[in-house]
């Protein structure tokens, strides 16, 4: 027998499926409110080239890789 999903079941299926999704990049303010680095410190080290960041028009994004990799202390010019 197929089940005929309401449109409000079919809506709460997808904002449950999409809230289980991992990010894939943050930004600034989200790595700040996440650990104990401040944003002036990560501007310091996008600044210096010690994190690598990615430009979506205005928005600054960091790849969660990438700042997993910045934290192991791998440099951002080595990949």
């Amino acid at each position: 027998m197929v089940r005929n999903f309401t449109h409000w079941e079919k809506n709460k299926m997808t904002m449950t499926a999409s809230e289980t999704k991992e990010k894939m990049a943050y930004s600034v303010d989200e790595i700040s409110e996440q650990t104990t680095l401040s944003k002036a410190f990560l501007r310091n080290e996008i600044r210096a080239g010690n994190l690598k960041v990615r430009r979506c028009g205005r928005r600054v994004l960091i790849l969660k890789d990438d700042f997993m990799n910045y934290l192991n202390g791998e440099n951002a010019d080595e990949k």
